[in-house]
């Protein structure tokens, strides 16, 4: 029997509280592989014998007002290919990713966002087995285009 899937809008609000980001306004996108987060001001270092990585994050959509911090141990580095067509090598995490109620594992690349609409954008893989995406639906868990959902 087939595991039935919950229905997302195309863009969700989201909470990736590891990395201390209580909410981000994220872009379902169906035609990107893997889930890539706006970070800027990136810093490698060793910790516990591991490589790790220090980086900060504009987390309101068209504002450099506010800035978080974040730290998170290096999972891998890989060549994406924007949809320009441009590659380059991205840091690669793992943190959990809260969406309505669900709380699961997911990978983000790395990558500066400035001139993007939106500060993370949540890929294929992060969906896959777990969401169903409605391109007319919006904010399905709460909130509205210019708020967060409490909570």
């Amino acid at each position: 029997m087939k595991k039935s899937l919950e229905t997302i809008g195309w863009r969700e609000w989201v909470a990736l509280p590891d990395l201390g980001i209580p909410t981000l306004k994220a872009k379902i996108d169906t035609g990107a592989r893997t889930s890539a987060l706006h970070a800027f001001e990136l810093d490698v270092f060793e910790k516990d014998d591991s490589e790790w990585v220090r980086f900060s994050v504009h987390p309101v959509q068209f504002s450099t007002d506010e800035v978080i911090t974040c730290e998170a141990p290096v999972l891998d580095r890989r060549s994406v290919t924007d949809s320009g067509g441009h590659t380059e090598e991205r840091i690669v995490i793992e943190t959990p990713l809260h969406i309505g109620d669900a709380v699961f594992n997911a990978e983000f690349t790395l990558t500066a966002r400035d001139n993007m609409r939106f500060r993370m954008l949540m890929g294929r893989t992060a969906l896959k087995g777990r969401y169903l995406v409605d391109s007319e639906k919006s904010f399905r868990f709460g909130g509205s285009d210019k708020s967060a959902p409490a909570g």
